[in-house]
């Protein structure tokens, strides 16, 4: 860890990025975080692949961690961190990379591939598969308090979210994550309710890693997490196309929650995201949560490895 780099790039009219990097090999990976996560989530993946000769580089979103707030965070997009993916690209003058991502990181990774298939050599999802762009529709099949639905409202989250440090509420989404249930709160439950103060932290994931994590949130807060991913869903993205041609990866865990979303395992098992993604391979570890890769580092590197390995 002590020798990742850390360093500031202008993508934007003074809007610096925060970088975590690690490695100098020819190919270069670009990871790319899901919520409630930062560049940190990434740590044992940025050491693996740097050890196996690839140079690692894992960004902090706009209004993330490290990273510069928008101007205004509540009209932020998915297109502005499009953007910024690009002006990172271009910034360090590096002409094709591979794309791994986690959770919503998925999306901003997905789409970037099918606008700039010239920049990317491959795509490796965890937790999330590739969702073609449009309008979500889970939340019409899932209860009220379903915690997308929630945190789409203007204000609840917000409301929900402050009557906690961001360890804490860090803490509670990493516990309800890893569950193998949606979280959905009943009517007058807020999302934070559904975690007892007395349940332990995931035995893969310390206090350490909580501390890490509640300090870049302390620094940033959640008000462009709420709006970029979850209500900039449904965004009107300018393809022509929705299919990504490319090499691609998706490495689910048998036991992640994101599996019980409605008509998901059916998407995933009858090879309906394989109209989208020709080229896709899907590997189930059978044991993993929605954070398999802090979970179970060492399965989920071997796979990265033999990914890239295939595709450099």
């Amino acid at each position: 860890m002590d020798q990742i780099q850390h360093k500031f790039i202008d993508v934007a009219r003074g809007l610096k990025l925060h970088l975590a990097e690690i490695g100098c090999g020819p190919h270069v990976v670009v990871f790319l975080h899901g919520f409630p996560e930062i560049w940190y989530t990434w740590r044992h993946q940025m050491m693996a692949v740097a050890n196996a000769g690839f140079r690692a580089i894992a960004p902090d979103y706009r209004g993330y961690g490290l990273s510069n707030p928008p101007p205004e965070p509540a009209k932020a997009s998915l297109t502005d961190f499009l953007t910024d993916l690009l002006g990172i690209l271009n910034a360090l003058q590096l002409p094709k990379v591979f794309l791994i991502a986690k959770d919503f990181g998925a999306r901003p990774a997905y789409l970037f591939a099918n606008l700039h298939p010239e920049r990317v050599l491959g795509v490796v999802t965890m937790g999330v598969p590739y969702l073609p762009p449009g309008p979500t529709t889970f939340h019409k099949y899932l209860p009220e308090g379903f915690y997308i639905s929630r945190w789409r409202e203007p204000g609840r989250a917000e409301a929900d979210f402050g009557r906690f440090d961001a360890k804490t509420v860090v803490r509670n989404i990493y516990i309800l994550f890893s569950k193998s249930e949606i979280p959905i709160a009943a009517e007058n439950q807020e999302i934070m309710d559904l975690v007892d103060p007395s349940t332990s932290l995931p035995p893969w994931f310390t206090e350490d890693d909580l501390a890490a994590y509640g300090a870049l949130y302390e620094k940033s807060g959640f008000l462009t997490a709420l709006q970029v991913p979850y209500r900039s869903f449904g965004e009107d993205i300018n393809m022509t196309d929705p299919k990504v041609k490319l090499p691609a990866l998706l490495i689910m865990g048998g036991k992640d929650y994101v599996l019980k979303f409605p008509g998901m395992e059916d998407y995933l098992n009858s090879g309906k995201v394989k109209e989208f993604v020709p080229n896709l391979e899907i590997t189930l570890l059978p044991e993993g949560t929605h954070f398999v890769h802090e979970q179970s580092p060492d399965e989920v590197n071997q796979l990265i490895l033999s990914f890239l390995g295939k595709h450099a």
